[in-house]
């Protein structure tokens, strides 16, 4: 049995203490592979450290997060794209709209959205999409791109059953956090409804742990405890949880290449 965190933030900007005690306990927990999502230039090198030093374990992203979205968005796009091309990246994100967070720089946001959707469709990467509060928004984006190849994870998924169709119509996944376990929860009724083939597990980390470690420091070894709660809601055994939603994340994340980090990117 093996899981994947299609999403956390195992680098040392998070975890400057104790970050190869975590990504242990992470793979003996196995959860093998953990996908890193980036948020701005200043995560890039720390997100490449993690990686380089884990190729096995370990996948890079590149992309600027809604809420960090500078005033000189230009120029930060500008060095991020510049990542784009160094051996091992995977996906673009985290990447999308956020106004319950920042709904002052919604024009700026919709246009590094784009941006970067752009990347994605032409390097044929997947994105990880970061969608809070402004799911019309970015919806009226994301359907620029239909007949596109873009495919991807909504990240943290906090939609409706709407939003949970389209994005299976479009081949996207539904990431599944730790939201998941806590109580009187929505989200329990649309992963039922989605099904396994459509879901992802993730973390967050540190961020959204799950119960009964909520209001704690999140980490990717917790994915098992995410597990047995999707599997509880479908009755059936966790490893058929790690296997479907495994494969799932590797048909779109390119996880299984031989990878050598460049240590002189760094």
């Amino acid at each position: 049995m093996r899981f994947i965190d299609s999403h956390g933030h195992l680098y040392r900007e998070y975890y400057e203490a104790d970050l190869e005690e975590v990504v242990a306990r992470s793979i003996e927990a196995q959860v093998t592979k953990i996908i890193l999502p980036c948020v701005s230039s200043l995560s890039i090198h720390d997100i490449f450290e993690s990686a380089a030093s884990h190729p096995q374990n370990l996948f890079p992203m590149v992309g600027l997060h809604p809420t960090d979205v500078p005033d000189d968005y230009e120029r930060e796009l500008e060095v991020l794209e510049s990542w784009l091309d160094h051996d091992g990246v995977v996906g673009i994100g985290e990447i999308g709209m956020d106004l319950y967070h920042d709904d002052e720089k919604v024009e700026q946001q919709k246009i590094a959205f784009e941006r970067q959707l752009r990347w994605a469709v032409e390097r044929k990467l997947p994105v990880s999409l970061h969608i809070r509060s402004a799911y019309a928004e970015a919806m009226s984006i994301l359907r620029q791109f239909e007949g596109t190849p873009l495919t991807g994870i909504l990240h943290c998924f906090s939609g409706g059953i709407q939003e949970a169709e389209w994005a299976i119509r479009h081949g996207f996944l539904l990431g599944i956090g730790g939201v998941v376990t806590f109580k009187n929860n929505k989200l329990q009724d649309i992963v039922k409804e989605v099904g396994l083939a459509h879901i992802a597990l993730e973390t967050d980390c540190p961020f959204l742990a799950p119960t009964p470690y909520r209001g704690t420091r999140n980490e990717s070894a917790y994915i098992p405890i995410i597990a047995q709660k999707v599997a509880d809601i479908f009755e059936c055994p966790i490893e058929q949880v790690a296997e479907a939603t495994t494969a799932n994340v590797e048909r779109i994340f390119p996880l299984n290449n031989l990878r050598q980090l460049k240590q002189q990117i760094l």
